[in-house]
């Protein structure tokens, strides 16, 4: 990118919210990683776009607020509908999952055909971090400050929900409470990257931070903050390199980040690709 593009306004915000969405997202996709239910986030991610469509068909227009709420009521039903299915005990929630996200994408299928704004849903399927406004920089922000807030204060309950949960509930932890909270955590998380990646690549943020960290160390701490500065750090550079380069930030935010998960996996010192070579 010329430095004389720095000075630009619009990319000075594409900067700043890529480090906010980058980082927020980094640190819970600690959660996902832990959680192993990175097929959930797809299967979520996915299940934006049928809210945005639906939005739009209900307004007759397609704006920032409408397409955002839209995303989020969408994936909330759907997430969040899946965790109450599964309490039955009878469906298993990622089964849940499958058919009410499914559904869900089948109806935003049907109602695209009667949009006359289906050429501008492409800015929402792969993102456009340089059109963020001031107003989507304070969603950022608001978003990812209560991801942070709301998980280091009740790190200790939602870590033993994940791993033990009769434990948990032995102990008093609202344990159905804190599934309902981590999925819609996860759906806001999600749903505060739409701007920068898009509903197809903001699997990439929620997954592929933590995945590298998991590769060059056994702290299950170093994977949410190292997982914060993997996303932020990542973004930031894939937004530079973008402009250099003539590329789509979205896709470039997410291809940064596959390379660094793939030189992790190459050389990280204990579980790198060429580390168990040389000890066999």
């Amino acid at each position: 990118m010329p430095l004389e593009m720095l000075h630009n306004p619009f990319y000075q915000r594409a900067l700043v919210a890529a480090v906010f969405i980058g980082f927020s997202n980094g640190f819970f996709s600690g959660f996902v990683v832990l959680r192993r239910n990175a097929l959930s986030v797809s299967a979520l991610s996915h299940t934006m776009l049928p809210g945005i469509a639906l939005g739009i068909f209900l307004t007759g227009a397609l704006s920032q607020w409408n397409a955002f709420l839209g995303a989020l009521f969408a994936a909330l039903l759907v997430g969040l509908g899946s965790v109450a299915v599964a309490r039955g005990n009878r469906v298993a929630q990622g089964t849940a999952l499958a058919v009410l996200y499914t559904a869900a994408f089948a109806v935003g299928l049907a109602l695209l055909p009667k949009l006359d704004t289906r050429q501008e849903l492409e800015h929402w399927l792969f993102g456009d971090i340089i059109a963020v406004g001031n107003a989507d920089l304070w969603i950022a922000f608001g978003i990812g400050s209560l991801i942070l807030l709301v998980t280091n204060l009740l790190m200790r309950p939602i870590l033993l929900t994940l791993f033990e949960p009769n434990v948990a509930a032995a102990q008093g932890v609202p344990v159905r409470l804190i599934q309902y909270l981590i999925f819609a955590l996860l759906v806001l998380a999600l749903v505060s990257s739409l701007q920068a990646v898009g509903c197809i690549l903001s699997v990439g943020l929620l997954v592929t931070p933590a995945a590298t960290i998991s590769l060059l160390t056994d702290r299950t701490s170093a994977l949410f903050w190292g997982g914060g500065l993997v996303g932020g750090i990542g973004s930031f550079a894939a937004v530079l390199l973008s402009g250099k380069f003539g590329i789509t930030p979205g896709p470039a935010i997410v291809i940064v980040l596959g390379l660094l998960f793939v030189l992790a996996y190459l050389f990280s010192p204990k579980y790198g690709l060429l580390a168990l070579k040389s000890r066999h």
